[in-house]
Protein backbone atom coordinates (compact mmCIF):
# COMPACT_ATOMS: atom_id res chain seq x y z
CA UNK A 1 0.00 0.00 0.00
CA UNK A 2 2.86 2.50 1.03
CA UNK A 3 4.28 1.87 -2.61
CA UNK A 4 0.96 2.74 -4.27
CA UNK A 5 0.60 5.99 -2.00
CA UNK A 6 4.16 6.80 -3.38
CA UNK A 7 3.58 6.01 -6.59
CA UNK A 8 0.16 8.24 -6.56
CA UNK A 9 1.79 10.86 -5.02
CA UNK A 10 4.79 11.02 -7.60
CA UNK A 11 2.25 10.25 -10.62
CA UNK A 12 0.94 13.66 -8.84
CA UNK A 13 3.41 15.90 -8.57
CA UNK A 14 4.87 14.87 -12.09
CA UNK A 15 1.30 16.02 -13.48
CA UNK A 16 1.49 19.45 -11.46
CA UNK A 17 5.22 20.20 -12.57
CA UNK A 18 5.30 18.66 -15.82
CA UNK A 19 2.37 20.97 -16.83
CA UNK A 20 3.17 23.96 -15.51
CA UNK A 21 6.49 23.67 -17.92
CA UNK A 22 4.86 22.30 -20.74
CA UNK A 23 2.43 25.02 -20.66
CA UNK A 24 4.89 27.54 -20.69
CA UNK A 25 7.23 25.46 -23.33
CA UNK A 26 3.69 25.33 -25.48
CA UNK A 27 3.54 29.10 -25.34
CA UNK A 28 6.85 29.90 -26.07
CA UNK A 29 6.74 27.54 -29.44
CA UNK A 30 3.01 28.93 -30.51
CA UNK A 31 4.65 32.47 -30.26
CA UNK A 32 7.30 30.76 -32.54
CA UNK A 33 5.21 29.76 -34.87
CA UNK A 34 3.04 32.82 -35.18
CA UNK A 35 6.19 35.22 -36.00
CA UNK A 36 7.17 32.40 -38.41
CA UNK A 37 4.01 32.19 -40.05
CA UNK A 38 4.14 35.82 -40.43
CA UNK A 39 7.58 36.52 -42.39
CA UNK A 40 6.93 37.65 -45.60
CA UNK A 41 9.04 34.98 -47.01
CA UNK A 42 7.23 32.41 -45.57
CA UNK A 43 3.80 33.59 -46.73
CA UNK A 44 4.60 33.94 -50.35
CA UNK A 45 6.78 30.61 -50.23
CA UNK A 46 3.52 28.93 -49.14
CA UNK A 47 1.60 30.58 -51.54
CA UNK A 48 3.58 29.42 -54.54
CA UNK A 49 3.95 25.72 -53.28
CA UNK A 50 0.01 25.93 -53.09
CA UNK A 51 -0.53 27.19 -56.86
CA UNK A 52 2.13 24.87 -58.03
CA UNK A 53 0.31 21.63 -56.06
CA UNK A 54 -3.04 23.27 -57.31
CA UNK A 55 -1.39 22.99 -60.99
CA UNK A 56 -0.19 19.85 -60.10
CA UNK A 57 -3.51 18.59 -59.02
CA UNK A 58 -4.91 19.99 -62.25
CA UNK A 59 -2.57 18.01 -64.48
CA UNK A 60 -3.40 14.73 -62.45
CA UNK A 61 -6.74 14.83 -62.67
CA UNK A 62 -6.56 15.72 -66.45
CA UNK A 63 -4.30 12.74 -67.11
CA UNK A 64 -6.16 10.02 -64.91
CA UNK A 65 -9.64 11.23 -66.48
CA UNK A 66 -8.01 10.58 -69.86
CA UNK A 67 -6.57 7.77 -69.15
CA UNK A 68 -9.50 6.01 -67.18
CA UNK A 69 -12.08 7.05 -70.09
CA UNK A 70 -15.51 5.15 -69.31
CA UNK A 71 -14.33 2.92 -66.52
CA UNK A 72 -14.58 6.28 -64.16
CA UNK A 73 -18.32 5.76 -62.18
CA UNK A 74 -21.03 8.36 -63.73
CA UNK A 75 -21.19 10.34 -59.71
CA UNK A 76 -17.10 10.75 -60.37
CA UNK A 77 -17.67 12.06 -64.24
CA UNK A 78 -20.63 14.03 -63.04
CA UNK A 79 -19.33 15.46 -60.33
CA UNK A 80 -15.85 16.42 -62.44
CA UNK A 81 -18.06 18.17 -65.03
CA UNK A 82 -19.91 20.01 -62.61
CA UNK A 83 -16.14 21.46 -61.48
CA UNK A 84 -15.44 22.58 -64.68
CA UNK A 85 -18.63 24.13 -65.60
CA UNK A 86 -18.54 25.98 -62.95
CA UNK A 87 -14.83 26.98 -63.38
CA UNK A 88 -15.59 27.64 -66.68
CA UNK A 89 -18.38 30.03 -65.83
CA UNK A 90 -16.28 32.30 -64.70
CA UNK A 91 -15.70 31.31 -60.86
CA UNK A 92 -11.89 31.19 -59.56
CA UNK A 93 -12.30 27.72 -58.67
CA UNK A 94 -9.39 25.00 -59.90
CA UNK A 95 -10.55 21.52 -60.82
CA UNK A 96 -10.92 20.44 -57.19
CA UNK A 97 -13.60 22.44 -56.34
CA UNK A 98 -11.51 24.90 -54.52
CA UNK A 99 -10.70 28.32 -54.85
CA UNK A 100 -7.51 29.86 -55.90
CA UNK A 101 -6.00 32.32 -53.51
Amino acid sequence: MRYRLTFVAGLALGYVLGTRAGRERYEQLKKSARQVSRNPAVRNTAETAAQQGREIAGKALHTVSEKMGDRVPDSVTDRVRSLRNRSANGAREDDWGTSNT
